[in-house]
């Protein structure tokens, strides 16, 4: 059966209200490790505050999560020294079957899949590090310098003989990617095609009032999207400062944590509260 793709919609502003980056890079830690736990395939950051330059905090997120998601064999080598990446010792790790503990030549096994990075070039191929003592062969194929692969281990005997592998064929969940979207919230979703789409707000419905309409809709879903909104406004506001009604733009406007206890539920607790209510149900990625 083939998988769902779990995409999840943060707004830029996610971090905006946090001053310092120690906090901001832990709360960021917090996105990824719940979009990790719950198998979520893409992480899409949106702007929400159309009047104000919010390049350096959608950098600051996709810095972050993109450092998480990659295993931590090869981080040296993607990321230069940043200052975004200062307190990145705080991020929780995600322990994700793409971020194996094995990193010998003996923890290898015919028919494993790793990441790796393509070290050089030489005349039988590609050298690509996936994280053990030797640099693995890509027989026959000379990839770009730099580039990040993912890889099946073919051969184990005097180096790692390996081949690319297709993402799509990994039964495991393989982590996520950071997307970076240009589009307002509302357009965004319009024009990206999912098949079934849910907005969190506390203005919303109860889940168990809309349960059955969008199990429904989820079987039959090939493409998921659960969207959430920014500490200091909802996706109601967000949508209609773009001229846009979100009950017209999403599937379903749903309220996860009914009869909250405080004001307000920040983006990250409402993502673990929503990813893990929505599993419940559904079982992601099923």
């Amino acid at each position: 059966m083939e998988r769902k793709k779990i995409s999840i919609a943060i707004p830029a502003s996610l971090v905006s209200d946090t001053p310092h980056l120690r906090e901001k890079t832990s709360k960021i830690g917090l996105i990824g490790r719940a979009a990790a736990i719950f198998r979520v395939d893409e992480i899409i950051v949106y702007p929400d505050e159309p009047k104000k330059d919010q390049k350096k905090d959608t950098d600051l997120i996709a810095t972050l999560l993109g450092y998480m998601e990659t295993p931590q064999y090869l981080r040296k080598r993607l990321f230069k020294i940043r200052s975004e990446l200062r307190y990145a010792g705080i991020l929780p790790p995600l322990r994700t079957p793409h971020h194996p503990l094995g990193n010998k030549m003996k923890d290898l096994k015919v028919g494993d899949y790793r990441e790796g990075v393509v070290v050089t070039k030489t005349g039988k191929g590609s050298l690509v590090d996936i994280g053990v003592e030797e640099l693995a062969l890509m027989p026959n194929k000379k990839l770009a310098v730099n580039k990040r692969v993912t890889v099946k281990i073919v051969d184990v005997k005097k180096r790692p003989i390996i081949e690319l592998a297709d993402k799509k064929e990994i039964p495991a969940y393989w982590g996520y990617k950071v997307t970076l979207a240009k589009q307002p919230f509302g357009r965004l979703v319009k024009n990206l095609g999912f098949d079934l789409t849910v907005a969190t707000s506390k203005y919303g419905v109860s889940l168990s009032k809309v349960l059955e309409e969008i199990v429904e809709k989820w079987r039959k879903a090939k493409n998921v999207l659960v969207a959430f909104g920014a500490p200091t406004k909802g996706l109601y506001e967000i949508v209609e400062s773009d001229g846009l009604v979100l009950d017209d733009v999403m599937d379903f406007v749903v309220n996860t944590i009914p009869r909250q206890g405080t004001e307000t539920v920040r983006t990250e607790e409402a993502v673990f509260a929503s990813l893990a209510i929505l599993n419940m149900h559904f079982s992601f990625n099923v």
